[in-house]
């Protein structure tokens, strides 16, 4: 393995384990009175904020470069962003959390077909078997046998979610770009940010806080601190180290080491909560990883003997 992409796979994994904390701290949010829509816009508007300066610096004043990526970065905000926050919570309004999380993360299978479509890399067997294995693991992992349900205003507010995740592992992917990870990922904290307080200004998205201490671990915390946790650790950091993985790896390869993100959601509220995994959702774990090791093997170039 090069060292790009070794430094991928740590930057892979830890976007995933980043993304992870968000439940667990989220939830203190949300049974303190916190709308999810509310949570989340709070969550990417501090990581804009917390990203900002340091976007500035990574920029070099190229404003000529961020004028012909707006477009990018916009769609980069309103679907990878907000787009797929929304659609998840609606979609968790209509389903269960992990059929609507299964759904999801469909979007792994979205970008596989997208590059044999559009780019003619047809999936291998190991890529296939490998899919197979990651979802399957992924079914366990979230326990998807406890309360099957299949509204279809929730599958379909679900398949928009792996749309966004789709998206956000492709534009993520783009080694072509120059946009540094930073600036992609400050610009579409700052384009999400402003498009969730537009929808909850409409009306559209319910926005509600409690500004005390929240209930978290059996212990009261400050409201502040779950923000803080979730926007520096499971936004700010995990949109660009996501960035900076997909670039060395691509997106498909990306897009499964994400997978790991409910791998180490079960870590993190075991360690924090005290929630024990079940036998399940452990083997559910070393099948996803299984699954991404034979879609890394698959990415390995092929060596012709001499």
């Amino acid at each position: 393995m090069s060292a790009s992409s070794s430094t991928g796979v740590v930057l892979a994994l830890v976007s995933a384990a980043s993304f992870s904390v968000t439940g667990t701290f989220a939830h203190s949010l949300t049974d303190a009175g916190w709308t999810p829509g509310a949570a989340v816009a709070a969550r990417v508007g501090c990581a804009a904020v917390i990203l900002l300066v340091p976007a500035l610096i990574a920029l070099q004043g190229r404003w000529a470069l961020l004028r012909r990526r707006l477009p990018t970065i916009a769609i980069y905000g309103l679907v990878t962003v907000a787009g797929c926050q929304v659609c998840y919570f609606n979609a968790i309004s209509h389903l269960s959390v992990g059929v609507a999380l299964l759904l999801e993360y469909l979007g792994i299978v979205l970008i596989v077909g997208y590059l044999w479509v559009r780019r003619g890399q047809r999936p291998r067997r190991l890529t296939v078997i490998g899919s197979v294995l990651a979802l399957a693991g992924l079914a366990l992992v979230i326990d998807l046998v406890g309360g099957v349900s299949l509204d279809p205003i929730g599958v379909l507010w679900a398949l928009g979610g792996a749309v966004g995740l789709a998206t956000y592992f492709m534009i993520s992917g783009n080694t072509d770009d120059e946009v540094p990870p930073l600036v992609l990922a400050a610009g579409g904290m700052i384009v999400g940010a402003l498009s969730l307080i537009a929808l909850g200004a409409f009306g559209m998205l319910p926005m509600h806080a409690t500004f005390g201490t929240v209930p978290f671990a059996g212990h009261r915390i400050g409201w502040w601190v779950p923000v803080a946790v979730v926007s520096l650790i499971g936004a700010a950091l995990a949109y660009v180290a996501g960035i900076g993985a997909a670039r060395r790896l691509g997106p498909r390869l990306a897009s499964f080491l994400g997978l790991t993100e409910v791998v180490f959601a079960i870590l993190v509220a075991w360690w924090l909560l005290g929630e024990l995994p079940t036998g399940l959702q452990l083997a559910g774990g070393a099948l996803i990883l299984a699954g991404v090791v034979l879609v890394r093997l698959d990415e390995a170039p092929v060596r012709l003997p001499s």
